[in-house]
């Protein structure tokens, strides 16, 4: 089984606030003590961490749950309960984070030490001192503390990398890796060798330098799904140059130009996007008998099948074995990427925004009525199970608020619509009421 894993499925749940206090000032000289409720900490959020000494999602295959710590609750004397610590979690570079529900991309995490809150943890409740009017001068009222979100992630990796190299399996890609970088690749002369990405830092001289991956070979119809290419894909997404290596030995009575063609046949069916990225040519498996002249046939029917006007791609023939070439090769694809930019992964419009919106939205109904099966009516919807969780049904001028709450929302006139008579039962989560006409 391969160490490599780049897709996980992870959940996480921040941690819940702590709740409010309800307490009074018992003291001797001091009369009308008052209320002396603190309010409850702040639960802990989970924050994704980008560790640069990661590699794969291998930790996210065994630990796919992670939440954050409650606050503490609020004490008396008006003392605020102990805020809780954050939960960090590490992921390595180049992992996107989607919402598996919506798909939505929340960030894409590519620099090292950069963090995002994937789960805001809830705000602490309020104690009885801060319900204190002049009319209700010892209030038994305190809140729970707020629910911290809960979430389903989808973790996408894909490889940093400035240059991918990209073939049909067996065409030499891992040997050229091997030889033009630090990276030891697994080399076979049989297809699929490489089966997970290898990644190498290739350097040229003293100051110049750029990292190159080994990508499991394509063939047709990776796009949807043959072979391990589609696995892998992705992973060409984060490059700003393409190396397209083909095999001009002919031992495997195979068509450079066939190859050429598919290779860019699947790059443009998986994203249209890859065929922005600037190729070049590697002929490689220059030191066999028959190379050169399958080397000239190559660049015949490239030349034919080109628009007019369009010039020939960049060429380089190249031995991994000899290691013929390799140095004009590198020094031509390092001005490459100097002058080629970064290529964003998502639109503008695909990543969740965080900028704070100040219009006007349709006001939505905050709540639905449901049957349950024993013809109960039940009472569904974030914001009021939200108000429901933050309500202390321990004390009962928290219950009395918590109803007129309900009233004001529109639930008396709705349950009435819906058919609830004198008597009848309603539910929200696991509390239970009787409808009073």
């Amino acid at each position: 089984m391969s160490l490599f894993l780049d897709t996980a499925k992870v959940e996480v749940r921040a941690g819940k606030g702590g709740d409010g206090a309800v307490a009074f000032r018992r003291e001797k000289f001091v009369p009308d003590g008052g209320p002396w409720g603190g309010d409850g900490g702040r639960g802990g959020s989970v924050i994704f961490r980008v560790d640069e000494g990661m590699t794969t999602l291998m930790d996210f295959r065994y630990n796919r749950i992670f939440r954050g710590k409650p606050g503490e609750k609020g004490m008396s004397k008006g003392m605020t309960g102990r805020g809780s610590t954050d939960t960090i979690v590490k992921v390595p570079q180049g992992t996107t984070v989607k919402d598996n529900e919506t798909g939505q991309v929340l960030v894409d995490l590519v620099t090292q030490g950069q963090e995002f809150v994937v789960a805001k943890g809830g705000r602490g409740g309020r104690g009885n001192i801060r319900f204190a009017t002049s009319k209700n001068p010892a209030p038994e009222v305190a809140e729970n503390g707020e629910p911290g979100e809960q979430k389903i992630l989808l973790l996408e990796l894909r490889v940093l990398a400035d240059v991918g190299l990209v073939g049909f399996p067996s065409v030499g890609k891992s040997t050229l890796l091997s030889v033009v970088s630090n990276a030891r690749p697994k080399i076979g002369a049989y297809h699929f060798t490489t089966i997970t990405p290898n990644i190498g830092m290739v350097q040229i001289g003293f100051e110049k330098s750029f990292v190159m991956a080994d990508m499991p070979g394509l063939i047709e119809g990776a796009h949807s799904g043959a072979g391990l290419g589609i696995q892998f894909l992705r992973h060409i997404e984060r490059t700003r140059v393409l190396l397209h290596v083909l095999d001009m030995s002919g031992l495997e009575e195979r068509n450079p130009y066939e190859d050429y063609k598919t290779i860019n046949e699947e790059l443009e069916s998986y994203n249209l996007r890859l065929m922005e990225r600037p190729q070049i040519i590697v002929a490689n498996k220059m030191d066999m008998p028959e190379a050169a002249e399958n080397l000239a046939e190559f660049k015949k029917k490239l030349s034919e099948d080109l628009p007019a006007g369009e010039e020939l791609p960049m060429i380089f023939p190249v031995s991994g074995i000899t290691r013929e070439g390799l140095q004009p090769l590198l020094l031509a694809t390092n001005e490459l990427l100097q002058e080629t930019p970064e290529f964003p992964l998502y639109d503008e419009e695909d990543v969740a925004s965080e900028n704070a919106y100040y219009g006007f939205e349709e006001e939505t109904t905050p709540f639905e009525i449901e049957r349950d099966p024993d013809g109960a009516y039940r009472l569904i919807g974030e914001k009021l199970v939200k108000l429901y969780r933050m309500t202390n049904m321990d004390h009962d001028e928290s219950v009395m608020k918590f109803a007129r709450q309900m009233r004001g929302m529109g639930v008396d006139e709705a349950l009435r619509s819906a058919g609830a008579r004198d008597g009848d039962l309603v539910r929200i989560e696991k509390f239970e009421f009787e409808f009073v006409d």
